[in-house]
């Protein structure tokens, strides 16, 4: 069978027994388990004990102006992305949120507010992150609101446009389309700008750029995302907005983020041990195996990515991103055709897009993943699968 096959041997009868199953295999959420693995190999080198009595209090650093940012996870970020070279930290403020989900609607709030004219209008390039249209509506703010495609967007007034690079869903490096810089705002989210992912070609250097701890290192459980942003008053704007919102993060995360990430610091130039050696060539074989099924049969379409030279491996490699934007050649619902299956996944619909398209995570555990490559396999031509 198709991807069972490829199962380590000690796991290949668990594996057949699910392919063969009718279990619902849940590719739609993003949860990042696949590194489970490699953390478990650290066994305590990460571990976190925090007394009863430690972190009490609400405040952090009251000289900052994220006043619940704990300092030595300031500092951690800061080493990884010197160590990563993947964004400028000098001169910047850093916000700490309760994932990057929370601090774009932070940024929302704190960009918005810098016009006059409201609401302001959001937009992002199709296909875009399908929860950018909740968070920009689903309090009905009149700040701010969801207008749609950035690339027909031709309305009026100030506006505040998402760009995600690379890209969820489609992997695809983005900048920002929207021409009028006068009157507009730019949010430049890169939790994927990590080189498990993609080629880390150059040194992001933009005015607000957001990170997630959860799409590194898979600890999606710990909510802890970060900003780093230049100008002091949308900094402080985000913070009085995390403040009413949730009264600062967790101590307790940010100390096992702060952990996590000076060990990635640490090792990351040692092939043996780098998470992000592991990483990418966990994601680079997902990759591989998930193209060799879409190109046995003539019934499914997926992105070329081009290759390029990562600063950071020092070597040319390909894209492996987080999320596949697998398209059906036919004009056919394909999450419906999926989940006859049992495979869920997000429809493009949600991203803007035709339902011929959809997202599917590839950051599951390794046997979903299998079961998925089965599955998939067995839609082998367009022929076969007309209603």
């Amino acid at each position: 069978m198709v991807g069972c096959e490829n199962s380590k041997k000690s796991d290949s009868d668990s594996n057949k027994e699910k392919c063969l199953s009718d279990d619902v295999i849940n590719l739609d959420q993003g949860d990042p388990t696949v590194f489970q693995e490699y953390w478990m190999k650290k066994k305590d080198r990460c571990t976190v004990v925090i007394p009863a009595w430690d972190l009490m209090s609400y405040f952090s650093d009251t000289t900052n102006v994220c006043w619940f940012l704990e300092p030595e996870l300031e500092k951690a970020i800061k080493a990884l992305h010197g160590a990563i070279g993947n964004a400028a930290t000098e001169e910047r403020y850093i916000v700490v949120g309760t994932g990057s989900s929370q601090l774009c609607q932070a940024a929302l709030f704190a960009l918005s507010s810098l016009f006059e004219v409201k609401p302001v209008s959001i937009v992002a390039a199709v296909p875009y992150y399908s929860t950018y249209v909740e968070e920009a509506s689903y309090v009905q703010s009149s700040l701010y609101k969801w207008e749609g495609d950035a690339r027909t967007f031709d309305k009026n007034g100030p506006y505040i446009e998402l760009v995600t690079s690379p890209n969820n869903p489609d992997g695809t490096m983005r900048e920002p389309v929207v021409n009028r810089r006068e009157d507009g705002k730019v949010i430049h989210d890169f939790a994927y700008y990590w080189p498990h992912y993609t080629p880390i070609t150059r040194r992001q250097d933009h005015d607000l750029m957001l990170f997630t701890f959860s799409k590194i290192t898979g600890h999606a459980g710990s909510r802890i995302g970060w900003a780093l942003v230049k100008d002091v008053e949308v900094a402080k704007k985000m913070v009085q907005y995390l403040t009413i919102n949730s009264i600062g993060v967790s101590k307790e995360s940010q100390t096992r983020a702060t952990t996590i990430l000076n060990e990635l610091t640490k090792t990351c130039r040692t092939q043996s041990e780098s998470f992000f050696e592991y990483g990418y060539e966990k994601m680079k074989s997902r990759w591989e195996r998930l193209r060799e099924v879409v190109e046995s049969g003539d019934a499914f379409t997926l992105p070329n990515y081009p290759q390029a030279f990562c600063n950071f491996f020092g070597k040319t490699i390909s894209t492996s991103p987080a999320f596949a934007w697998l398209g059906y050649k036919e004009e056919r619902d394909l999450g419906s055709l999926l989940k006859e299956k049992k495979v869920l996944t997000r429809g493009g619909d949600r991203c803007g897009c035709d339902k011929k398209y959809v997202r599917v995570s590839m950051l599951s555990r390794d046997n979903d993943f299998d079961v998925f490559i089965h599955r998939l396999a067995t839609i082998k031509d367009l022929k076969c699968n007309q209603p």
